[in-house]
């Protein structure tokens, strides 16, 4: 079973570069690196006390990648560096996944290229990009795509609004899924295009893309749209990372874990991502120590129901 935790070497992929949609911290973009290191290798080592396996890293502009160095925020870590760490997470017991959220709103990391979705140039970094992740992370078994919230209501605010939708959505995104099956990996998305989007994501999403629905608040009644997709999800045959975040409300995990456990086909459930959506900074210290803390409590309660 995968116990999963998101963490953020970069968070330049919540906002356009104009205006800002808050005032907090990670609500607009900055030209070097929100990080902190001594509170990553505490998390990490939280993580596997906790008995959790597996960190999602969300790389974005944080590394100065080879083929695309100019796409690297100051403080950006080099390939090395990020190999460095990629084998002290291995030696410590945690499988690290890369991320790179592709999705139209979430692809300010991209730079330029973020405004030239769906051209030639775009499709080449693209590719560059996720084969030189890839070849980093030493060809692990998902790369996560992201792909969420592409719609005109989450870019309400953004000077530069940029939506995909019908064959040109599904163009783009079997294209990078491509690239990632290309370099020996399993792509890996969000899949809440399913909520509104159903029949057509049914229809034409491949089963080979592991699918990470979310959903962040208390109630799991199936009625529920976003609740439902998880069984709509399952009933179509397909594999399955649920994902649940202290974001909205704490005990949310705790929900998430045993509702899944109940009414997923075990074959499916690979397991499930925990999602803090905070910097790694030392202001958000409790908020990520709560999220590992919602993972332990969830996974020793299942563990104490099927003894």
């Amino acid at each position: 079973m995968i116990w999963a935790n998101l963490l953020h070497l970069s968070t330049n992929m919540w906002v356009d570069y104009e205006r800002p949609r808050g005032a907090g911290e990670g609500s607009y973009y900055d030209p070097s690196l929100r990080f902190d290191k001594d509170l990553w290798e505490d998390l990490t080592k939280r993580m596997v006390a906790a008995g959790m396996n597996m960190v999602v890293i969300d790389l974005g502009d944080g590394v100065k990648y080879e083929s695309h160095p100019e796409l690297a925020v100051k403080g950006a870590w080099t390939p090395n560096r990020l190999r460095r760490e990629l084998d002290r997470l291995r030696t410590i017991g945690l499988e690290p996944i890369p991320k790179l959220n592709f999705s139209a709103c979430h692809d300010v990391w991209l730079g330029p290229y973020s405004r030239m979705v769906s051209t030639d140039a775009y499709y080449a970094v693209c590719k560059d990009l996720i084969h030189e992740v890839a070849a980093l992370f030493d060809r692990p078994r998902f790369f996560h795509l992201g792909m969420d919230e592409e719609t005109p209501g989450h870019q309400r605010r953004f000077h530069y609004m940029l939506v995909r939708q019908g064959d040109l959505w599904w163009h783009d995104f079997l294209f990078l899924a491509h690239q990632v099956e290309a370099a020996g990996l399993r792509p890996w998305i969000w899949s809440d295009y399913i909520w509104h989007h159903p029949d057509e994501f049914l229809a034409r999403m491949p089963k080979s893309v592991l699918q990470s629905n979310w959903y962040y608040d208390h109630s799991f009644s199936k009625k529920v749209r976003y609740v439902e997709a998880y069984l709509d999800l399952d009933k179509h045959g397909y594999d399955q990372i649920p994902t649940g975040s202290v974001w909205a409300d704490v005990g949310n995990f705790e929900r998430t874990v045993p509702f899944c456990v109940r009414n997923l086909k075990p074959k499916r459930l690979l397991g499930f991502l925990q999602t803090p959506w905070k910097s790694t900074l030392p202001q958000y210290r409790d908020v990520h120590l709560e999220a590992i803390a919602r993972v332990a409590a969830a996974r020793d309660k299942l563990a104490r129901t099927r003894r």
